[in-house]
């Protein structure tokens, strides 16, 4: 039987390695159609009108992407396979595969037999031959959707379902799931033979790397149904450790650009909360076929000319991601004008007499400047308007002048005077000069300063709605933390936030933490960008007629178009700051400043927001829902939850789901799929902890094919890069704040307690130094939450090691992960 069995694998593996040869082939056809497409329109040195240059240009940037969708070179170019039954019509869609998804009356007939209708191979793009039949049919078409979605309960026209492994160009091997047992199915005579003993459990059982794999053969039925949800409005995801649910949102992009190119061409924003996840996962989109018009981006990269590279401490953090923030940031972009040595007085000359302006005068029209809504920067020339007016009336030319027309000419003549005189211009760029985010940042380690800004709420004029949380409140101390005094930020927050900026130079440069990114894009806002001047005319090239007349650069081919286009369309990706969609994953760590500054990036886009509360490390989550309420708008939500878990073993799951408990009641986990029969693993440092984490890290080395990580305290990360240095790049060292969406074959979670113990901040950002004189605490739910994290890390082992604190018992389990 066994050789039976193994023979017809191996015909099986034949007959799938046939069919990928001739995909290959046909795409080595397309490849050179592409290829001639691209050299002819690339010859046509003089096309004459600029009609006729824009459909040149066109036609060779629709072959080049083209040709370099047919050139990516994909691990698994061909994937899976459905052997479908008599639909109920014969309608074929634009894919070449007929629409139906349910069979035909008398497919199946009264002896329980039944033939093979239809084949269909799903790969990551679409193949069609020569007559137009699909020899593949891409993923994200409707003909793919019964691939993930056909179950043993509804399995509609499916018989049986195939995952193809393959590399390269070979076919590897064969996994099938029979979907309808109770027929005997033929194809092409033969009864239809089914392999292995499904493709789940071998996809899941893959050892894991540094990046992450996309899900595209193994998507399930609830996955690919947020995959394939209409984008309009908003599509909300939760879903535990586990249950795919990062992988989703890449693989919904994907689906939304191949659905509706022309309507996200404006771009889609996929935001992760740290660099480590954007790493893990910017190989995925490229396997499936997209790239170009996907940014992939941390939350401390989202702001043009800033990148986090530092943490704060956590209680800093707190009131830095806190919407109190808002108003000491307006109150600090207009109190920035009166930082370092202000002029108090203004002299000029007019009408040969000198006229003056004092400081009390020049404080009086300041705070009528400011009493517009207007950013900071963009109010200077109503501040020069002011200037004017006030010396206008201070020279007394005004009551010279009873005839209406000849007082306005007087003022023109008047204003272009004053404003030509050095003495005017100076002391306006002195007086109002152009504030940048960076250097009223830096400019808040004033504790004076930011003391002023941070005190009572009835002072300074609000921001209206944008003050979100800030102005509502409970006894004592409200949900976004003001003192009973009225106080936005308490003294002690005051000295914490402004020792975090004096890393900060004078000029603002210098390491930024991921909060502090986002108080930035709060700054660039309250302050606004002063327009840059256009070039003259003269600065433009006459010497291209065709360019006078039309705007157009005539060059003879697309080669030499390459370099300038390529470099405009990173301007473009750089200074891109609204898209047509955007997708936030692990949601539920964005702080409140974080919401804000991500939703200005989607004002007029559709959303995807995926998340699980369960997994929250911010403190205060009201202020987060508020905060997230106010980005997303009045659109419309569509909801939706992932329930499996296919990342841990049972046993794993099973000891976490222990500290979910304790971190939220009544929170139903997701359920685990598999068992490994591996118990996790529990130990006690007794001795030095470096030397005691460095030996589980080693046996974890020896137990597991792919890769370790080993999680510790925020405060320990550095000391854990040491502690591991030289065992090679399959071992991770990182922070508990630092795992959220990673996965390792095993996981060594060192002192839980201390974990659990640590005040949280919400997410973070690149590496940097915590301080190392912070003391875990009792653990917080929020700390039980980073913890739960931490131990749903591991695909096949887990080890937990006890230091100071954990209390172990007999059988070394901390005091936290018992029953």
């Amino acid at each position: 039987m066994a050789a039976q069995h193994d023979s017809a694998r191996e015909r099986e593996i034949r007959r799938e390695q046939a069919h990928l040869d001739g995909v290959y082939r046909r795409l080595e056809e397309k490849i050179h159609e592409a290829e001639f497409l691209m050299d002819d329109a690339s010859k046509r040195a003089q096309v004459g009108t600029p009609g006729a240059l824009a459909e040149r240009d066109a036609q060779v940037f629709r072959a080049g992407v083209h040709l370099n969708r047919l050139n990516s070179e994909f691990e698994d170019f061909l994937f899976g396979r459905i052997d479908l039954l008599r639909g109920a019509d014969a309608e074929r869609g634009p894919d070449g595969a007929y629409i139906s998804s349910e069979p035909a009356e008398g497919a199946v007939r009264e002896d329980g037999a039944a033939d093979i209708a239809e084949t269909l191979h799903i790969g990551r793009i679409g193949v069609l031959d020569a007559g137009y039949t699909p020899l593949v049919i891409d993923w994200r078409a409707p003909a793919a959707a019964p691939f993930y979605r056909a179950t043993p309960v509804a399995p509609g026209r499916v018989v049986r379902r195939r995952v193809i492994r393959s590399k390269g160009r070979r076919v590897l091997g064969v996994e099938d799931d029979l979907l309808r047992p109770q027929i005997t199915a033929r194809l092409d005579g033969e009864e239809l033979p089914v392999i292995g003993d499904g493709a789940l459990m071998a996809a899941l059982g893959q050892a894991r790397s540094h990046t992450m794999r996309d899900i595209v053969s193994s998507i399930q039925a609830e996955q690919d149904l947020v995959i394939r949800a209409p984008a309009a409005s908003v599509t909300e995801v939760e879903g535990g450790p586990g249950t795919g649910k990062t992988a989703v949102a890449l693989h919904r992009a994907a689906y939304l650009l191949y659905q509706d190119r022309r309507r996200y061409a404006g771009g889609i924003l996929i935001v992760s909360p740290t660099p480590l996840l954007v790493s893990y996962t910017e190989g995925v989109l490229p396997s499936l076929g997209e790239e170009g018009q996907v940014a992939i981006r941390a939350l401390g990269s989202l702001v043009e000319g800033a990148e986090a590279g530092t943490y704060d401490e956590q209680s800093v953090a707190r009131v830095k991601g806190s919407a109190r923030m808002v108003k000491v940031l307006h109150r600090a972009a207009r109190g920035a004008l009166d930082a370092g040595e202000v002029p108090q007085r203004l002299r000029v000359v007019a009408f040969r007499n000198r006229v003056e302006l004092d400081a009390g005068e020049l404080r009086r029209i300041r705070q009528q400047v400011l009493s517009g809504t207007a950013p900071v920067n963009l109010m200077r020339p109503r501040a020069r308007k002011f200037l004017l007016d006030a010396l206008w009336e201070k020279c007394g030319a005004r009551r010279h002048h009873t005839d209406p027309d000849l007082a306005a000419e007087a003022r023109e003549g008047f204003d272009e005077d004053v404003s030509a005189e050095d003495d005017f211009t100076d002391f306006l760029d002195a007086w109002w000069p152009e504030l940048t985010p960076r250097r009223v940042l830096a400019s808040l380690a004033d504790e004076d300063r930011l003391s002023l800004f941070a005190g009572a709420a009835s002072g300074s004029g609000g921001t209206g709605r944008s003050g979100g949380a800030a102005g509502r409140g409970r006894t004592g101390r409200n949900r976004a933390g003001r003192s009973r005094r009225g106080q936005l930020l308490t003294p002690a927050e005051v000295r914490a936030v402004a020792r975090s900026v004096r890393r900060l130079g004078a000029d603002g440069e210098g390491p930024l933490s991921v909060h502090d990114v986002a108080l930035l894009d709060e700054l660039r806002v309250q302050l606004g960008t002063v327009a840059k001047p256009r070039r003259r005319e003269a600065e433009l090239s006459l010497g291209d007629p065709l360019e006078q007349l039309t705007g157009l650069d005539e060059l003879t081919t697309a080669a030499d178009r390459e370099a300038p286009r390529r470099g405009r369309a990173e301007r473009l990706a750089e200074e891109r700051t609204d898209y047509a969609h955007v997708i936030v994953d692990e949601a539920q760590d964005l702080t409140p400043m974080q919401w804000r500054m991500v939703g200005r990036r989607g004002r007029h886009a559709t959303w995807t927001v995926v998340g699980d509360p369960a997994q929250s490390s911010w403190p205060d989550p009201e202020e987060a829902a508020e905060a997230r309420g106010e980005a997303l708008g009045s659109r419309p939500r569509r909801r939706f939850e992932l329930t499996v878990n296919y990342r841990n073993p049972a046993e794993i799951a099973e000891l976490a789901d222990r500290v979910l408990a304790r971190a939220m009641p009544g929170v139903v986990p997701p359920k685990a799929v598999r068992s490994t029969g591996l118990r996790p693993r529990f130990a006690v440092a007794s001795g030095e902890l470096g030397a005691a984490v460095r030996a589980e890290a080693e046996r974890a080395l020896s137990e597991v094919d792919g890769t370790v990580g080993v999680v510790v305290p925020m405060r320990r990360r550095e000391e854990a890069r040491e502690w591991l240095s030289g065992l090679g790049d399959r071992v991770v060292p990182l922070g508990s704040l630092e795992a959220k969406g990673l996965e390792y074959d095993a996981t060594v979670v060192v002192a839980p307690a201390q974990i659990a113990g640590e005040p949280p901040t919400g997410n973070e950002s690149a590496g940097g130094g915590a301080s190392l004189d912070d003391v875990p605490g009792e653990a917080s739910p929020a700390g039980l939450r980073v913890l739960y994290v931490a131990l749903t890390r591991a695909t096949q082992r887990l080890t937990v090691l006890s230091a100071e604190g954990d209390l172990p018992d007999t059988a070394d389990v901390p005091h936290l992960l018992r029953d």
